[in-house]
């Protein structure tokens, strides 16, 4: 990750938390499904218990290791060129610090080689 000053840093770690929460929110919302398939007997202990093994080994794990490996701007670039992020809350101090890091996500999202959130 590129030096930043503090005030960029706290705003790329404000908006990380932001991106994690909501990929998180997204993998609950389906984990909660399962939930809704066991509660309503579609589904047994043991089959449930499988897909929560699942979500923690996959994309639980695989979020944690995104979020917490120190390339904050580029996970920021990422969120915000998929969506994840909306563009327009953020401010523009932060945009321009990380304009390299959009560019590149927003030059691959155009060859149509950027993965999508949940894929």
């Amino acid at each position: 990750m590129k030096d930043y000053p503090k005030n960029i840093n706290r705003l790329l770690r404000q908006y990380l938390i932001k991106a994690y929460g909501q990929e998180l929110h997204r993998e609950l919302e389906k984990l909660d499904l399962d939930f809704a398939q066991w509660r309503d007997g579609k589904i047994d202990n043991g089959e449930l218990n499988y897909r929560v093994h699942q979500y923690h080994e996959g994309p639980s794990r695989e979020l944690y290791k995104k979020y917490n490996n120190s390339f904050d701007d580029m996970n920021v670039a990422y969120a915000i060129v998929t969506g994840i992020l909306n563009r327009d809350e953020i401010p523009t101090q932060l945009l321009e610090a990380i304009s390299d890091s959009l560019a590149y996500y927003q030059a691959i999202k155009e060859q149509g080689n950027l993965k999508e959130p949940g894929e």
